[in-house]
């Protein structure tokens, strides 16, 4: 597990955006999944002024969502369909059809959770997966217990879960009681993980996840069983780690990470795979 700590929020989300903008732009085929949430609402105005100003091309592009609410139809302003729409799919060049999340209002939750893995398989699999993590310790919304191998499925969500989500859509008994989300072992799956949080509230749970011990009780601490992941974090939401300063160090003092202290412009059409932070460096477009 790489963890990147960067000055401020602004910083972090530049860096995420970066480099899913990195995937996108190298892969000929790339499959994104990807997450929704208020964290990551500025990586995807990001991703977007990256398509209008510097030609970013998610054309090729094929995603899927970690999760979506049951009971709540795509229009609905609150499903996390409505979200993604929003904010990303109907301003960049994907087409509809190749973006896809769990349908939640499904006659037969347990077929359209098989079928839902099955289309990732059709894909060839997750190249990128983009992460948040809740109050709870979970990513997706696998919430404590989860079993590391799990697969998608239909949860029931967690107290925690309930309260975080409120405000969103006005108070607490508004909130959905059950989602369908993408396993842990669906989620480990994927070639690449990027998980991003902000804020000092996710300080005590990011420092659990990445330097506490597995648990099922806290389902993104598996990602420390990943081959490559990436968690990018401001120093808020660092705050709590015993190892910060040692994380701060590896990437600020030796040379090969000068391409992350200067993040200059995405070359589009470049044409390498990358496969780990140290790919991932921006060259200065000619």
């Amino acid at each position: 597990m790489e963890v990147v700590i960067q000055a401020n929020t602004d910083a972090a989300t530049e860096l995420v955006a970066r480099i899913v903008a990195r995937e996108v732009q190298t892969n000929p085929r790339p499959v994104l999944g990807l997450a929704t949430g208020r964290t990551m609402e500025s990586v995807y105005a990001r991703m977007v002024q990256m398509h209008r100003k510097e030609g970013l091309d998610f054309s090729a592009c094929r995603t899927f969502n970690l999760d979506e609410y049951v009971g709540l139809p795509g229009n609905d302003g609150h499903a996390y369909r409505h979200y993604m729409n929003h904010h990303l799919v109907r301003q960049v060049n994907i087409a509809l059809r190749n973006t896809h999340l769990p349908d939640g209002t499904a006659a037969n939750l347990e077929a359209e959770c098989e079928r839902y893995e099955g289309l990732i398989d059709q894909a060839g699999g997750i190249t990128l997966q983009l992460l948040g993590i809740g109050h709870s310790g979970h990513i997706g919304f696998n919430e404590p217990l989860s079993a590391f191998r799990s697969r998608t499925r239909v949860v029931a969500l967690a107290p925690t879960t309930i309260r975080q989500n409120a405000p969103i859509f006005g108070r607490a008994d508004k909130v959905p009681r059950s989602a369908i989300t993408m396993g842990v072992g669906t989620i480990l799956d994927g070639r690449r993980c990027v998980l991003l949080a902000t804020g000092e509230d996710k300080a005590e749970i990011i420092a659990r996840a990445v330097e506490g011990p597995l648990t099922s009780m806290i389902s993104a601490s598996a990602l420390q069983l990943h081959p490559d992941c990436t968690v990018v974090l401001d120093e808020a939401a660092a705050g709590r780690l015993k190892k910060s300063d040692y994380y701060r160090w590896i990437y600020t003092s030796e040379p090969k990470w000068d391409w992350f202290r200067k993040l200059p412009p995405v070359v589009i059409g470049s044409g390498r795979n990358t496969s780990s932070l140290e790919d991932c460096r921006l060259e200065p477009a000619p």
